[in-house]
């Protein structure tokens, strides 16, 4: 998603001083240090990710001497030992094994269980050292329902976009205070690229992240990746969860491609393959996902008889992003995809035996057209939604600048008659609730194809941020204006940040939207604000009354 702030200048304009990583570094090896009185030690906390009915992904990080930080390179192999148990008190231990934390890994460790029951809530814990050894904080995880059996329900916390220099992640802190989910879905920008004081501007910058420079190594992404897992709120979530998470451009750079970025200039930074591969190395190493396909982030996970979810990467095969107006977006030979992964994706929902089928896509897929907009609304917007500030036309980072491969896949739901599809989007810092039209120019005399739940951003800058008034300012004008030329649109926030709550049932399919009260704050509250629902069968949102209990 195309995210600098308006006043900030064209990256490549921008001249970033050699000496960054000299200052970033010792400040995050101090920082390290005066935690790690005693190593081993257990900085960055523990998580489980990717749910089966008999396994889950185990994740921690040894930091074996107070100089091991993330991206250093220092430290010896350290031996690991995992636990996973039903009870807290690890008296009935379920499974148990060793690993080794390596320089090569940054430390991290991963034990893919196996073994375990369905539905079933366990403890986990990891220790290393001898002697007496130093025990990790304790998390607690949970299987998936067994394959075909019913499930009466199973609910989600559905986040995106986190820029740690634009606020606290208090919106993980509440999630993780909830004991009603199977997992959290982490639906991309999970963690951002940019130079301090790039986005935002230096002046609102809440708290700075390292390196100080823009990421470009695989030390820097794992710098990175390691900074982000020092603060408490996402840690407490990753111990509290399993959590399912896709990528987006900003674990990469901004507006990333196949073959490039837009915030990536090669003659200075390098090959962008190069780039890539850092990216997603320590991608792997630090997050508590399976790597699939092609080493990619596409895949799919099943929870009973009730819901299959289809996880999409939308960066690796993607082709450039098109100019406006020279009807590139049309062109069947771009994909936002590629070939396998719509193949893949479109065998998958039409031989799903589960009553619904959630996608987790990290850009909308819903179509968007824009009317008249007042001129302090239209730079903005434009801004947010990655379009040119002299006139709104399609956003082409989303599925509107590859509507051929939109158009292939809900024809594909109509003509196979595919029910119940649910798409789970984040990426652009605000909430919306839509239908998924066939015709979106004749909307709603077509049909609508499927339904689309977008959350908002944890912290990343919305319309009330970029313009720096109060919530509800100027986005009533805004959000209306989006409503009259978009019929399929039932409901847009354009100021909130918060997260999402994904409640299925055989009968419909809710999204409750949470608000915090300011992300600039660490203790911000979090309160309901709005529900929608698709109720089996028919294919359309629908207000709800209340969050689900």
């Amino acid at each position: 998603m195309t995210s600098r702030h308006l006043s900030a200048p064209s990256r490549r304009t921008v001249v970033r001083a050699a000496a960054a990583t000299a200052v970033a570094a010792p400040v995050l090896a101090s920082a390290t240090s005066a935690r790690a009185a005693e190593a081993p030690a257990f900085l960055h906390g523990v998580a489980s990710g990717d749910p089966l009915p008999d396994g889950i992904l185990l994740w921690t990080r040894v930091t074996p001497t107070a100089d091991a930080v993330p991206g250093s390179g220092r430290g010896a192999d350290t031996a690991v030992r995992w636990e996973i148990a039903e009870d807290k008190a690890f008296s009935r231990i379920a499974a148990q094994g060793t690993a080794v934390s390596e320089a090569a890994s940054d430390h991290t460790v991963k034990a893919d269980v196996r073994g375990l029951r369905p539905a079933t809530t366990y403890y986990f814990r990891f220790s290393a050292g001898g002697g007496e050894p130093v025990r990790s904080p304790v998390g607690r995880t949970r299987t998936a329902p067994a394959a075909g059996t019913a499930t009466p329900g199973i609910r989600f916390g559905v986040v995106s976009c986190a820029n740690w220099e634009a606020g606290w992640f208090s919106p993980y802190r509440h999630l993780a205070a909830r004991a009603d989910l199977d997992a959290v879905l982490h639906l991309g920008d999970y963690i951002y690229e940019y130079a301090s004081g790039s986005y935002p501007t230096q002046d609102t910058v809440v708290r700075p992240h390292a390196p100080l420079h823009e990421i470009l190594t695989l030390a820097d992404y794992r710098t990175r990746h390691g900074t982000y897992k020092t603060d408490t709120d996402l840690q407490s979530l990753h111990a509290a969860h399993p959590v399912i998470a896709i990528w987006d451009d900003h674990e990469f750079a901004n507006d990333a491609w196949s073959g490039g970025a837009e915030n990536h200039t090669p003659g200075t930074e390098g090959a962008w393959a190069a780039r890539v591969a850092a990216a997603k190395q320590a991608y792997f190493e630090w997050m508590p996902v399976r790597a699939s396909t092609e080493g990619t982030v596409y895949r799919r996970l099943s929870f009973g008889s009730l819901a299959e979810l289809h996880l999409l990467d939308l960066r690796s095969f993607r082709s450039e992003q098109a100019s406006i107006g020279n009807g590139a977006v049309d062109d069947p030979e771009r994909s936002i995809t590629g070939r396998a992964q719509l193949d893949w994706l479109k065998a998958g929902l039409a031989g799903s035996d589960a009553r619904w089928k959630l996608v987790g896509t990290s850009v909308m897929i819903s179509p968007v057209a824009f009317g008249a907009l007042p001129a302090h609304l239209l730079a903005p917007l434009a801004e947010l939604l990655g379009l040119p500030g002299e006139g709104l036309a399609v956003n082409v980072d989303q599925w509107d600048g590859y509507t051929d491969d939109r158009k292939e896949l809900i024809s594909h739901l109509r003509d196979r008659s595919v029910t119940n599809t649910v798409f789970l989007t984040g990426d652009i810092h605000m909430a919306w609730a839509n239908d998924v039209p066939v015709k979106a120019a004749t909307y709603p005399l077509s049909a609508s194809a499927a339904t689309e739940f977008v959350v908002t951003s944890v912290t990343s800058d919305n319309l009330d941020d970029i313009l720096r008034v109060a919530p509800q300012t100027v986005s009533v004008v805004a959000a209306a204006a989006v409503k009259a030329a978009n019929r399929h649109v039932k409901w847009i926030d354009l100021d909130s940040h918060g997260y999402g709550v994904l409640d299925v049932t055989a009968e419909r399919s809710q999204m409750d939207y949470y608000v915090i009260s300011d992300k600039t704050k660490k203790d911000a509250t979090a309160s309901w604000v709005r529900s929608y629902r698709t109720r089996s069968g028919t294919q359309k949102i629908e207000r709800a009354d209340a969050p689900v209990r």
